[in-house]
C-alpha cells in the first residue's frame, strides 16, 4: 500500500486493488480535485474553507463539494460498515472537540482494510477514545492522526498509545506554519523520533515496523 499526504487531513492509500482517498478538498493548490482519482472517497468532516462558489456533487451531509475528478467515487461521510470493491470500511462516529461535539460538531473516523493492513484515518478529531470506541475500531496496523487541531500533542501521543499501531503518519492541520512546526516538533519528541519528512511511503505487513514508529510525509498538496 503506498500513502501520499496532500496537506491538511487528506491521505491517499493507494492499494493493489483499488485507492482510497480520504478528506480530499477542492480548496488545495496542486493535485487535489485537480486530477486525484479514487474508488472510494471518505469525508471525515465538512470542509472548513470550502470554495466559494463552488460547484459539483455534495456529500450526503451537504457541508462538502466532491472534487470533480472524485464524482465516479464511492463516497462514505458517515459511520456504519462498507465493502466496496473487496476493501472493508468502518466508519466510527467521532467528535472534533472532548464534549462530544457540542462546540466544533461530530466527524466520522475511517478503519480502511486494504493490502491486509487495518488503517485508521481519524480526521481532525479532539478527544481520546472510550473502551466502547476501541471495540468498534478494533485491530490497527497504521493511524493517521491530526497534528496541531483541537488535540495538543501530548494528548495525540496518548491516542496512539490507545490505538497502539505499528505506524503512525502525522497529518499537521494547524493554519499557522510555526505553530504547526512547533506541534508536531513536540508530538515527535513524545514519540521518540525526529520528524524527517519523506516524499511518500510504501507499506506492507512485512515491512511494519516491531514498535511504534511515527512518519512524517511532505504534503503533495502544495506548490
Amino acid at each position: 500500500m503506498e500513502v501520499t499526504w496532500y496537506g491538511r487531513t487528506c491521505i491517499r492509500l493507494r492499494g493493489r486493488d483499488a485507492v482510497v482517498v480520504a478528506d480530499a478538498y477542492p480548496a488545495v493548490v496542486g493535485p487535489t480535485g485537480r486530477g486525484i482519482t479514487a474508488d472510494i472517497a471518505t469525508f471525515s468532516h465538512p470542509d472548513d474553507n470550502p470554495l466559494p462558489r463552488a460547484k459539483g456533487r455534495r456529500s450526503r451531509d451537504g457541508g462538502t463539494v466532491i472534487p470533480s475528478s472524485l464524482e465516479a467515487a464511492f463516497v462514505l461521510d458517515g459511520p456504519g460498515e462498507y465493502e466496496v470493491k473487496d476493501v472493508l470500511v468502518t466508519g466510527v462516529r467521532t467528535y472534533r472537540d472532548d464534549v462530544r461535539g457540542a462546540t466544533a460538531g461530530r466527524q466520522t473516523a475511517f478503519v480502511i482494510e486494504l493490502d491486509g493492513l487495518h488503517t485508521i484515518h481519524l480526521g481532525d478529531v479532539g478527544h481520546l477514545l472510550t473502551e466502547e470506541k476501541l471495540a468498534d475500531i478494533g485491530h490497527v496496523d497504521v493511524a493517521c492522526v491530526p497534528i496541531g487541531g483541537a488535540l495538543p500533542p501530548t494528548r495525540a501521543a496518548e491516542l496512539v498509545a490507545q490505538l497502539d499501531p505499528r505506524l503512525v503518519i502525522a497529518m499537521p492541520v494547524c493554519e499557522d506554519e510555526a505553530d504547526c512546526a512547533s506541534a508536531v516538533a513536540r508530538f515527535f519528541h513524545e514519540m521518540g523520533s525526529e520528524p524527517t519528512p519523506q516524499q511518500k511511503l510504501s507499506i506492507t505487513i512485512s515491512s511494519l515496523p516491531a514498535e511504534t514508529t511515527a512518519v512524517l510525509l511532505e504534503s503533495r498538496g502544495k506548490v
